[in-house]
């Protein structure tokens, strides 16, 4: 169920017959993503959780998989404002659930100007939404059972198929799953599911309207909680298990999707000369991920195939990309020029298999948030080291966010009562500390924070200096606040 199949030699000899024929098809893009999935839950970013992503890891194989790729806002809305504008938030307008600005250029409009065929298949209301003519095709998640049906996702990327056929037009399709995004997949058998909408007449009129499917279609494969695997910033207790368990199911369930939509291009013929790239918008909506800077909350699966150009299986390792890039990248592939204002650059380059200076940090980001309130937080990463700046840090304001709402924190909570370290974890959470410099490469899950430690002292004053660099330079209107904070730990 849901699996992709390799690229068949039939196909294979066909794209080569037709190449050969009439001369190189243009190039498509289709664009995958995944809507709250951690890198780790992936198999072959190496889940220790069994048989999690076949359809992704096939992907990976016959591509490119990057190790430090990263998205550069840890929230929906704002994370995909910036893939496509190639703009930081501030210099887009979209800083949290608020608009891109008039002026921006973006990528689905600059696609369309060129001839292009542009669709998309769910989080619609998150996608350059204030640009209602941005996408020709476009299918909400209420079509597709709120974004977790395999099969309407795949009736829907062959109806687009088709009509780019007999347009005889260049694609770009962005399928967006909404798994495995909460609510998390209720690990019910499919024969106990009730899929029925209730029978209009059975009451009242209103409550009619409110009818709506009971439980979302099953996954290829349920995970119950002794199969799991906690992730490292989380402790072990049986209600986050509980959870962590239904959100691996629902990680199922997307990559499903994947395979579905990777097979219907295949199926239309379009698999050869279409370059797809897959990632996920950010890390898992629990507490010390989702919302927030941390390595594992921004380090997401980045996969790239395409056919001649990209070596299949290839691990690349040497550089660091971030979500601002994405669109540079699109465009540079397409042979088309630069949007105007753009922050991120190109890295077609590594694609190719060459170098590319420049590429040792990303700068990500924290401005506001689904609930409107502001938590300004930057970070600078490299491959191994990281530096947070919390500017809402003042000893008094706590965090809340809507990765709190789940059985996670609850049990967090509910057992720092009687645990003193775990108390001093979730205080940590609630208020910070106004710098964090970690050791990802001892420390994965951010669990020792090295800012006073005197064996990384220059290390903390060479990221403090880098990151300040680059808030003056994409002009940060957080700049001056961070360069005072800067100021007192020098």
């Amino acid at each position: 169920m849901g699996s992709v199949k390799p690229l068949s030699p039939t196909l294979l000899a066909c794209a080569t017959f037709w190449l050969s024929a009439f001369g190189e098809p243009k190039l498509n893009v289709m664009f995958i993503t995944l809507d709250d999935m951690n890198r780790d839950s992936v198999g072959i970013y190496g889940s220790k959780v069994k048989g999690t992503t076949p359809n992704i890891d096939r992907l990976a194989r016959e591509g490119l998989r990057f190790e430090h790729g990263h998205v550069t806002i840890a929230i929906c809305m704002p994370t995909r404002a910036v893939w496509m504008t190639g703009r930081y938030p501030h210099n887009s307008g979209a800083l949290g659930f608020t608009k891109i600005k008039p002026e921006v250029p973006t990528l689905p409009e600059t696609l369309l100007e060129h001839g292009f065929m542009t669709g998309i298949l769910g989080k619609t209301e998150h996608v350059v939404p204030s640009r209602t003519e941005a996408f020709g095709y476009s299918r909400d998640r209420s079509e597709m059972d709120n974004g977790r049906s395999q099969e309407l996702y795949g009736k829907f990327t062959a109806e687009f198929l088709g009509k780019v056929r007999k347009a005889d037009k260049p694609f770009f399709l962005m399928v967006n799953s909404h798994d495995p995004h909460r609510p998390f997949d209720n690990r019910k058998p499919a024969s106990e599911r009730k899929l029925a909408v209730e029978p209009k007449g059975s009451s009242t009129g209103k409550n009619n309207k409110k009818a709506k499917r009971a439980d979302y279609p099953a996954p290829s494969r349920i995970y119950q909680p002794d199969e799991i695997v906690i992730p490292g910033f989380l402790p072990d207790l049986p209600p986050i298990r509980e959870e962590i368990a239904q959100y691996y199911s629902s990680v199922s369930r997307a990559d499903d999707v994947v395979g579905r939509v990777l097979n219907e291009l295949e199926k239309a013929g379009f698999a050869e000369n279409t370059l797809v790239m897959l990632k996920s918008d950010h890390g898992i909506p629990v507490p010390f991920a989702k919302t927030n800077v941390w390595r594992h909350s921004t380090l997401t699966p980045w996969i790239v195939r395409w056919p001649g150009t990209v070596k299949p299986g290839t691990h690349e390792t040497g550089h660091s990309v971030a979500g601002i890039d994405f669109a540079p990248t699109i465009l540079d592939a397409l042979g088309l020029e630069p949007m105007k204002g753009m922050d991120g650059r190109s890295f077609l380059p590594v694609l190719k298999g060459k170098r590319q200076k420049g590429r040792e940090f990303v700068y990500t980001h924290i401005n506001t948030i689904a609930s409107g309130r502001s938590y300004a937080m930057r970070s600078l990463l490299g491959k191994r080291y990281g530096l947070i700046w919390n500017g809402w840090h003042d000893g008094e304001t706590t965090f809340k966010n809507e990765s709190m709402s789940g059985l996670t924190w609850k049990a967090m909570a509910q057992a720092a009562e009687n645990d003193p370290v775990l108390a001093r974890r979730v205080k940590h959470y609630l208020f910070r500390t106004p710098f964090e410099f970690y050791d990802y490469g001892k420390d994965p899950d951010a669990l020792n924070n090295l800012i006073d430690d005197k064996e990384h002292a220059k290390l903390v004053i060479r990221y403090g200096e880098e990151l300040r660099k680059l808030m003056k330079k994409t002009k940060d209107p957080e700049s001056r606040s961070y360069q005072k904070a800067l100021s007192e730990i020098q």
